[in-house]
């Protein structure tokens, strides 16, 4: 059945995989148990809703910060209304009670149909002390799984506790998911195919420019304005008569974490570092404790995409450094946190302000890696076995490099520029100084590829021949 006052089912952009998915899983002959999780505004409940419109039998939606009576009155509302009359269904006083009413109505349901059973923001629903996750797991554990009709869809924006407390789940459900879906920020190739539905003016410059202020969160780009120019956007909405950006970062964290000021004291910290930041550093910086509190903080903030954790270059996993890769919150704390409330018209008269050229570089670099596969399949490596971190030493440093098991390295300097990039003596130079110190620091015995990444290319010169490999901002949009 569709879901009450919906209106029609709405296209998808993308997720054509997901979609395949979550369709299969709807026509497989036994009961499955899935779980999808991403960040915050990616578009989870959009994806359910309608790759299974008309499908989904019983919905409900955990509620921010609510205690466990008014979750379990919003789910008995919900029953009372799927119902219509099948059935006299007093306010349960806990969840077992409240899932047994459920079990109850769908098995009045057509043995032939398939049972939709989709529970939204489970960690809300799941308040102290509830016990709530008992119940769910009595719920399939004891019924559900016995039968060959049921798909149980468990969602969730807190993608730590998704992962710690259903799909890696060491008690009543461990071992019970039967798929996971992650879902992921759209790529710049999807930010264009969903911008062109929407018959926007926008060319690849500008939707380089959104990506680098509202990332591929399909949620944030829905805002954007396909009439006005990206400029014009993103003083509209983070600087103009809106108020959603100056708030989200704080509504943000706050809804996925408690306590959140130490997951945004991690962050912010982050952002003062492109390259990113190791434990230690992270440690001086934040006044955090050296304790598995912090490794905790650093875990939800990673497995929620906002940071990622990685090797450098030639170092252990003890060295590993942290790296602030969410570009809103980067964009937040450079600009919006700090910008006169007066000033509605602060993004377009900033022009080529240092702060701009930092950010940018900065942001151009967040994006790049959100695109490696897409830079992989440009440089003819897609099926070569390849790992990717970066390097840095007390003289330089390079911010991508891509390690090849065909006994190469491609060691990217990524720039973000309104025009092809000039290369020039003194830019050369820098850049010939780093291949050779890498080389010396490093003693690798691989060819060494200096790629440049950037928006419109490499102007002609003397010095390009430094450059081994120039890819353009075409490539980040999927383009050989």
């Amino acid at each position: 059945m569709p879901l009450p006052g919906r209106s029609g089912m709405q296209k998808i952009i993308g997720r054509e995989l997901e979609v395949q998915k979550l369709q299969a899983l709807w026509a497989r002959p036994r009961s499955e148990f899935v779980a999808v999780y991403g960040r915050r505004r990616v578009g989870k409940t959009f994806l359910v809703r309608n790759a299974l419109w008309g499908k989904v039998t019983f919905h409900v939606t955990g509620l921010a910060s609510a205690p466990m009576a008014q979750q379990l009155g919003s789910f008995h509302a919900e029953l009372v209304k799927r119902s219509q009359g099948e059935g006299v269904w007093p306010p349960p006083k806990d969840w077992f009670s409240a899932f047994r009413q459920l079990m109850e109505w769908l098995e009045r349901r057509p043995e032939s149909e398939k049972k939709v059973v989709f529970l939204d923001e489970l960690p809300w629903l799941d308040t102290r002390n509830s016990g709530f996750l008992s119940a769910l797991e009595h719920f399939w554990n004891h019924w559900a799984s016995a039968r060959n009709d049921i798909l149980l869809i468990v969602c969730g924006s807190a993608a730590a506790w998704m992962l710690n407390n259903v799909i890696r789940n060491r008690g009543g459900l461990h071992n019970r998911i039967t798929e996971r879906i992650r879902i992921e920020p759209f790529t710049l190739r999807e930010c264009e195919r969903y911008f062109r539905e929407k018959n926007a003016i926008f060319d690849r410059y500008q939707l380089l420019q959104l990506y680098m202020v509202f990332g591929g969160i399909p949620f944030y780009l829905d805002r954007i304005d396909p009439a006005l120019s990206a400029a014009q956007n993103i003083n509209q909405l983070c600087f103009g008569g809106e108020v959603f950006f100056r708030e989200e970062y704080d509504n943000l964290y706050a809804s996925l974490f408690s306590k959140c000021e130490r997951h945004t004291a991690v962050i912010e910290a982050l952002a003062r570092k492109g390259m990113g930041l190791t434990r230690e550093e992270i440690l001086k910086l934040t006044h955090l404790p050296d304790a598995g509190s912090t490794t905790r903080i650093l875990t939800e903030l990673e497995e929620s995409h906002f940071i990622r954790a990685y090797r450098p270059f030639g170092k252990t996993t003890r060295n590993r450094l942290f790296q602030l890769v969410d570009p809103y919150s980067l964009f937040y704390l450079k600009f919006i946190r700090n910008a006169d409330p007066d000033d509605d018209q602060y993004w377009l008269n900033l022009g080529d302000h240092p702060t701009f050229r930092a950010w940018s570089g900065y942001a151009f670099e967040m994006v790049c890696l959100h695109h490696i596969r897409e830079i992989k399949e440009a440089l003819g490596i897609a099926g070569v076995q390849t790992s990717v971190s970066a390097w840095r030493s007390k003289e330089a440093q390079i911010d991508l490099v891509i390690d090849r098991r065909d006994h190469v390295i491609n060691l990217c300097e990524m720039k973000f520029s309104l025009h092809p990039v000039l290369i020039d003596k003194g830019y050369a130079e820098t850049l010939q100084r780093k291949v050779e110190r890498f080389a010396a620091h490093t003693q690798t015995k691989k060819a060494l590829a200096l790629t440049l990444i950037t928006t419109y290319g490499l102007a002609p010169g003397p010095h390009a021949a430094v450059v081994r490999k120039t890819l353009t901002m075409d490539a980040l949009f999927g383009d050989r």
